[in-house]
């Protein structure tokens, strides 16, 4: 491998630079003064923010692990009736919003709704005294543990399918059971995996907006929307930013910690296979309960939902409308998409055909946009947007009398700059992985034939990652058009889409009208559930 020359060098400095401006930008906010709204947050809602997601952490943290890693257990160890398709099906909970979710179990669970009509007709008009209340932060727990435990079920399994099969027969050998050797062996090996999969759930989970706006809990996204839009104060709506990303900083710092003081080394040997054991009769329907659940409590009840509300209910007189809608959402997804692929095969392929250290280090400072939740992210590429828009006009204004007006931060630029640095980790990891299967003596081969480092990229590396490029581009597509926080801040005016739609429906109260664009939604996210699980099979076999 040679030495990068020195236009990869400058080329990836810049993206990395221009992608990590709105960090730059947040932290420019650590030692800057608060105003009075700063002090009467502190006051009166900052505690009630604090309190609400350190009891969402935990809710949702152990509700995570109790549906994820029993589930990956018992797919990764045991054969039982539906085993063959509930290894696959435990992931489609991952193509439901968890905002989405909220409105189809806010639709079922109150006082108006189905299941509460249903238990006053049995039981009498007594029901709402005993029935719990959705709009909860114990209901928002409930609904972020079967949205979000497919990320501690996917890792959990990929961990327990990797544990080494020898050192759980000896286990068995010196006369521990199964449930033993779970605790004391394959417990202990899964446990970094495990703790990855609970730190990207509760990073959702703060990021959350629309699930915690609907079910009218307080967190640190709903604070920030309010500060920025109610209030119109910036630096507030910054601060209540930075303390969100010290929560975040925790859970990363935490999961770091959790593999350094990793001390299980498992893997497979040649030959060792997990031996899945079979289970019948009432074990094995036990089995499948633990594992059916999830996907019923996760996806197929608001789906159910949903559907049910697009064919009876929700409104038909859209036409064009609707169309609109779709076509904002599926274009500004699209576009996002090709340009994240385009930014991620630069930077992975500038750190692959480098020796320097700097590239290196500067094409990992480009993950941390996914750390940044949409509220906060919005707010951070408002500020330098809006000062550039400012100095443009002034310039125009004062020698050419022209107002320039909003040149970046009124249109869809801002959109498409927010997704790229939130999302282009996704799509960096997919075209990284697919650069590290292409043997590097390929590369040495061209060189010797005089093939510069584009032509290597464009007619080599291009069309072997064919697979990587696709995936990253449909990962990206499916997570913009999910996105809600983001595009409800920066949109231009007059620009909507299906999540804007579904949500500004839901918040009036409309769930029945809010089915079709959340339908559409959900449909579209099952393309990368369809694409993970057909990946996971291909490693398994």
């Amino acid at each position: 491998m040679t030495k990068s020359p020195r236009l990869w060098l400058f080329i990836t400095i810049l993206i990395a630079f221009v992608m990590t401006t709105p960090i730059w930008v947040l932290v420019s906010f650590v030692f800057e003064s608060g105003g009075n709204n700063w002090q009467h947050l502190m006051d009166t809602l900052l505690p009630d923010y604090i309190l609400n997601s350190i009891l969402l952490m935990i809710g949702v943290a152990s509700g995570t692990l109790l549906l994820g890693v029993p589930a990956a257990w018992l797919i990764s160890h045991y054969r039982f009736v539906g085993s063959r398709w509930l290894h696959w099906a435990l992931l489609l909970p991952l193509a439901m919003p968890a905002y989405i979710s909220s409105y189809t179990y806010t639709g079922l669970l109150e006082f108006e709704g189905p299941v509460q009509s249903a238990l006053r007709e049995i039981f009498g008009n007594g029901v709402s005294l005993w029935f719990p209340e959705i709009r909860s932060v114990g209901g928002a727990i409930l609904l972020f543990s079967f949205v979000l435990y497919p990320y501690v079920y996917l890792l959990s399994r990929s961990a327990f399918g990797g544990a080494s099969q020898h050192a759980l027969e000896v286990s068995c050998t010196l006369g521990a059971g199964p449930y033993k050797s779970f605790l004391r062996i394959a417990l202990p090996m899964a446990r970094p995996a495990i703790i990855a999969g609970v730190t990207l759930a509760l990073m959702e989970t703060l990021a959350d907006f629309g699930a915690v706006q609907h079910f009218g809990v307080d967190t640190f996204t709903t604070g920030i929307y309010r500060t920025w839009s109610g209030l119109g104060d910036t630096s507030t709506a910054v601060q209540l930013s930075l303390v969100l990303l010290a929560f975040v900083g925790v859970l990363i710092l935490v999961e770091r910690w959790s593999r350094k003081q990793q001390r299980y080394f498992g893997g497979y040997a040649k030959g060792d296979a997990v031996e899945r054991v079979v289970l019948s009769g009432r074990r094995g329907m036990a089995a499948f309960a633990v594992c059916f659940l999830p996907i019923l409590f996760g996806f197929l009840v608001p789906s159910g939902q949903l559907l049910y509300w697009t064919v009876t209910t929700a409104e038909t007189g859209w036409n064009n409308e609707f169309f609109e809608l779709a076509w904002n959402s599926f274009s500004l997804a699209f576009i996002t998409a090709v340009v994240a692929v385009i930014l991620a095969v630069i930077l992975a392929y500038a750190k692959r055909i480098s020796a320097n250290k700097t590239v290196s280090q500067t094409v990992q400072l480009a993950h941390l946009g996914y750390a940044v939740p949409g509220t906060v992210l919005a707010i951070a590429i408002l500020i330098p947007l809006a000062w550039l828009d400012k100095t443009i006009d002034d310039f125009f204004y004062e020698n050419y009398q022209i107002s320039t007006g909003l040149l970046l931060s009124g249109t869809l630029f801002a959109l498409v700059f927010a997704y790229s640095v939130r999302f282009l980790s996704v799509s960096l990891q997919s075209v990284e992985s697919g650069l590290q299967r292409i043997k590097p003596s390929m590369d040495d081969s061209a060189r010797t034939l005089g093939a510069s480092s584009w032509n290597i990229l464009g007619r080599i590396h291009l069309p072997l990652m064919k697979t990587s490029l696709l995936t990253a581009l449909i990962l990206v597509f499916v997570e913009v058009l999910k996105e809600l926080p983001t595009t409800l801040i920066l949109r231009p005016f007059n620009f909507d889409t299906l999540s804007i739609r579904a949500y500004e429906m839901a918040a009036d109260e409309r769930l029945a009208d809010a089915g079709l664009p959340a339908l559409l939604i959900v449909l579209t996210g099952l393309i990368p559930v369809i694409i993970l699980s057909k990946l996971m099979d291909k490693s398994h076999a």
